[in-house]
């Protein structure tokens, strides 16, 4: 057998401890050690060393006094940070969605995406998560724009940290097909400005969701550039 570069066997390790932070198996604050988790993992401490930088990039673990390693904890401020950030993109793809000439062809598969999300509401919370992520990352990707799509792609591991931390249960409540339909509309309308405007409320109601459990009983946050 071919040993793979070490280049793929980083990339494993990058998914796999992904995969293992934000499904909540590592919960926030678990040290990651490099001896057990190397042996676990099958590859050297040299290359769990690189993973771990990557991971660190994607806001996922931190280093702590001797270069000790855990898994990142997320505060309320983190939240917050978060879908700032991710508002801003999911805005700015949606408006230039609404903008495009093949806005009809977008909003079809969009349409379908939310069928989708549909079907799994009938399986489970992690099914409906999944199809929830599935649908906002397509409307990332049908802009075209690469930068937009990577930009969002970073924010991934954050967001499903920020569900996993806070409860399954408080994330479904802006889960439902028919929210994401409004964004759809919004799109086929071909307002650029009132897109915006759903996809920004649609990302305040989701962390104020996270945050407090409901958006009807508690003060409203404001997501802005500030913090």
């Amino acid at each position: 057998m071919v040993k793979e570069p070490n280049r793929n066997l980083r990339q494993m390790a990058v998914d796999t401890l992904r995969q293992a932070i934000t499904t909540g198996e590592f919960p926030p604050g678990s040290h990651l050690g490099e001896v057990q988790v190397s042996e676990q993992l099958g590859i050297s401490r040299g290359t769990l060393r690189e993973a771990f930088r990557q991971l660190q990039q994607e806001g996922l673990v931190e280093y702590g006094e001797r270069g000790r390693v855990t898994v990142r904890s997320i505060s309320e401020k983190d939240i917050i940070n978060t879908f700032t950030v991710r508002a801003a993109l999911e805005a700015l793809a949606g408006e230039t969605l609404a903008s495009s000439y093949y806005r009809e062809e977008h909003c079809r598969r969009l349409r379908a995406a939310v069928d989708r999300m549909a079907r799994a509401t009938r399986v489970s919370l992690e099914a409906q998560i999944e199809a929830d992520l599935a649908f906002h990352e397509l409307l990332v990707e049908l802009t075209g724009n690469d930068a937009l799509v990577r930009s969002w792609k970073l924010l991934e591991g954050p967001i499903r940290m920020c569900i996993m931390y806070r409860g399954l249960e408080r994330a479904l409540s802006n889960m439902s097909p028919g929210r994401h339909l409004e964004i759809v509309t919004a799109i086929e309308s071909g307002d650029p400005v009132k897109t915006q405007s759903v996809i920004s409320e649609h990302m305040v109601a989701t962390a104020q969701a996270l945050l407090f459990g409901t958006v009807r009983t508690r003060p409203r946050i404001e997501i802005t550039g500030e913090n």
